[in-house]
């Protein structure tokens, strides 16, 4: 499927690795244009030069990197130096540490809301009207599965992603919406990334059971028995972002493999 977005001009956060690097995958797969942005210089040129080199036709789509911490001032100013408009956003910030709400102090919640809620907002006001002024635009903002299924140990991100959720609900149906403007929020279960490598290692550490044992239990809880990909996250991203998601909206699409018990 041609999914219509080829030339496009796609800013994309976190996108060295896990998630947000199969979101940048998928579109330069699709003919976008893509300004990656993260953190760690080295993994973010190593992950560019990746995509460049697998392009499937010269010249491909332009693949630029910018080494920076998108959820500071210094860092989205980086960004728009470089470019200051975008037809698709993708927001992405590494999830706040799991603990006990008892620890965590008002720096650590300020910390998390402003990773997590206030940097997407940001990023939304800076593109969002340009969007709309050229009639296209696809905001994406990968939160978490834990905003429709909240897990006590992660409090901080349940409460700073559920407040982004909350102000894309009332933004995305705006007068925005009539005018080719889409903001969703992608929200991942378990996949195969750094982040539950991590978790599964500190587990491991706590309890003394191997990283294996307990990612496989983990997997027992999840319908499809497996861990997701950031390939098969990043196509459904990519969706999103084309032009046959034009009337989806203002919505929290899934992606858990099935652990999800509700039905809505």
């Amino acid at each position: 499927m041609d999914l219509g977005i080829e030339g496009k001009w796609a800013l994309v956060c976190g996108a060295s690795r896990g998630l947000g690097w199969g979101c940048a995958r998928a579109l330069v797969h699709e003919g976008v244009n893509v300004l990656m942005v993260a953190r760690g210089a080295q993994a973010l040129e190593e992950a560019a030069m990746r995509l460049i080199a697998n392009q499937s036709y010269s010249p491909g789509p332009a693949v630029q990197f910018v080494p920076a911490d998108i959820t500071t001032e210094q860092g989205r100013a980086a960004v728009f130096a470089l470019r200051k408009d975008f037809d698709i956003v993708v927001t992405n910030a590494g999830g706040p540490p799991p603990g006990d709400f008892r620890d965590w102090d008002r720096d650590d919640w300020i910390k998390a809301v402003d990773a997590n809620m206030l940097t997407p907002i940001e990023l939304i006001k800076a593109t969002v009207d340009g969007m709309a002024a050229r009639g296209f635009g696809r905001i994406v903002n990968i939160t978490s599965s834990s905003v429709k299924a909240p897990i006590d140990i992660l409090g901080l991100s349940n409460g700073a992603r559920s407040g982004l959720t909350g102000f894309v609900a009332g933004v995305a149906r705006s007068k925005l919406a009539a005018q080719g403007v889409t903001i969703n929020n992608l929200l991942p279960g378990v996949f195969d990334t750094d982040r539950i490598r991590t978790m599964l290692e500190g587990t491991s550490k706590k309890t003394g059971q191997s990283v294996e044992a307990l990612a496989d239990a983990r997997r027992q809880n999840i319908p499809a028995k497996r861990f997701g990909t950031p390939e098969e996250f990043g196509a459904i991203c990519a969706f999103l972002c084309s032009q046959h998601a034009a009337y989806i909206n203002g919505q929290n699409v899934l992606a858990d493999g099935g652990a999800y018990p509700g039905t809505y």
